[in-house]
């Protein structure tokens, strides 16, 4: 059996195998049926596909009948459609003037051959796949001088800052900047520059200020691991990653840490909080009551103010979606005995997939448990068979801190996070879409203000943003160089 035909029979598998369950009335099975005849899927080849219910029954049939195999289809010699020739000869038109188009390209061929031409579709997808379709060069586009995103959450930048030592250990802020408004939309100290701080802080921001279309980050190594490719994939976020040794386009992250530094760690230094908990804490009153709220001198408006002037709140994902987002996986190849392994725990999967290279999606704080899926499709849970570890050894907590006396003396942090917690606790209910509720969320850090995506009439603890006062300092001079 040939691999293509073996994909084709898993292919069909995959789609019926609900539906095919015994257990099932034949009403619940017409209701499955239906449902997967009026999607798209994805075939082996990677197009999209429509099968109809007839098929559908036909292959349930078949499955009954023969099983697998008899899901497999028959050997066939079917030769290529395009001769690879004129394939050949589009892609060097192409390549010897890059602004040619896919229907350029045919007319070409069509005036200069003697023969059928492929047609522009199939041009098009023959330059796809060589790579030739993104730019006439084949190159990303270069940004110089200075630049605005047209609309909030169209661009957020992401960076890390080196803080101070907190408890006797080093801390690291990881931070999210809304490149349009300047609001600080995801932020969290922490006590390493890896991909569970980070993670944590884009969980922040995306649970808060909503999904944005496109993410602009260096190439540190805890941006360029696989958990955060997958999160930006599963929410349809673009990753985008500066060239080495130019940080254009990075300005308004660095330009915010440089008033973290001149205005909220030299604080810190004179009055250090007890752990990591408390800097978060500490953190959050600054940004949500200060930052976030003054006048920024390039744009006329608070980050909030201008994050929220449209009106219409952001899409918030549901908390499945976040879920889904944060998950971690790893691709393995189904032993002959129906297994797979994951960091030295074994789990016995379908057999029908032996052979085949999986899916294997996890939690990396309990890897007790794997759900297993093949091109795109769940596949079942993992049955375990042999657990020797329970988390991923990237997904390290943080670690226990010793807990150092109080200072005495007056404490601006503290007092600025008090203000913060009494406006909370001070207001009436928002009525309208600037107005912020605490959210209750234990991934999030406390006191942390987040949009909420329905109206409420029974939150207590609220305020409205554009009615929040500045307790703290006037319109200032800061965020100036977004270069």
């Amino acid at each position: 059996m040939s691999d293509a035909r073996r994909d084709v029979g898993l292919f069909r598998y995959a789609l019926i195998r609900e539906a095919a369950d015994l257990s099932l009335s034949k009403a619940e099975r017409g209701l499955l049926v239906r449902s997967l005849a009026a999607r798209d899927h994805v075939r082996p080849d990677g197009t999209h596909v429509r099968v109809s219910r007839k098929t559908l029954d036909r292959w349930i049939r078949l499955l009954m009948a023969g099983g697998f195999d008899a899901l497999v289809p028959s050997d066939r010699q079917i030769g290529a459609r395009t001769p690879a020739v004129m394939l050949d000869l589009a892609v060097k038109l192409k390549k010897e003037q890059p602004k040619r188009t896919a229907a350029q390209v045919v007319a070409i061929m069509g005036v200069s051959q003697d023969c059928p031409v492929p047609s522009r579709r199939t041009v098009q997808r023959h330059f796809a796949r060589q790579g030739l379709n993104t730019r006439p060069d084949g190159t990303p586009p270069e940004a110089f001088g200075r630049f605005e995103a047209a609309a909030r959450n169209d661009r957020w930048t992401g960076d890390a800052l080196h803080g101070p030592q907190i408890g006797g250990a080093k801390t690291y802020l990881f931070a999210f900047i809304d490149d349009h408004s300047r609001l600080l939309v995801g932020y969290r100290w922490g006590r390493a520059e890896d991909t569970v701080r980070l993670e944590a802080a884009f969980r922040h921001g995306l649970s808060s200020r909503g999904v944005p279309r496109s993410v602009y980050v260096d190439n540190g190594a805890a941006y360029v691991a696989s958990p955060l490719l997958r999160t930006c994939a599963v929410l349809g976020v673009r990753l985008v990653h500066s060239t080495p040794r130019r940080p254009e386009g990075r300005g308004k992250i660095e330009r915010f840490f440089r008033t973290v530094r001149d205005q909220f760690l030299v604080e810190i230094g004179l009055h250090p909080p007890d752990d990591l908990a408390g800097m978060n804490r500490l953190f959050t009153g600054w940004v949500e009551t200060v930052y976030n709220q003054r006048t920024h001198t390039e744009t006329g408006q608070t980050p909030m103010a201008r994050f929220t002037n449209s009106g219409v709140p952001p899409a918030i994902p549901s908390p499945a979606a976040i879920h889904e987002a944060f998950l971690w996986s790893e691709k393995r190849r189904v032993t002959k005995t129906a297994t797979v392994s994951l960091l030295g725990n074994i789990f016995e999967v379908d057999a029908v997939l032996v052979g085949q290279t999986v899916e294997c999606v996890f939690d990396p704080f309990d890897l007790t448990s794997i759900e297993v899926r093949y091109q795109n499709r769940p596949m079942g849970q993992g049955i375990p068979q042999k657990i020797g570890r329970h988390t991923h050894p990237m997904a390290r907590p943080e670690p226990p801190e010793p807990s150092d006396t109080p200072k005495t003396g007056i404490d601006y942090l503290t007092l600025i996070a008090d203000i913060h917690q009494s406006d909370l606790n001070k207001l009436t209910p928002p009525t309208r879409y600037a107005g912020l509720v605490e959210t209750t969320d234990p991934d999030q850090m406390p006191g942390q203000l987040q949009i909420p995506t329905t109206n409420t009439t029974n939150t207590t603890n609220t305020t409205d943003t554009t009615d929040t006062t500045n307790t703290t300092t006037d319109t200032t001079d800061d965020e100036s160089d977004d270069s």
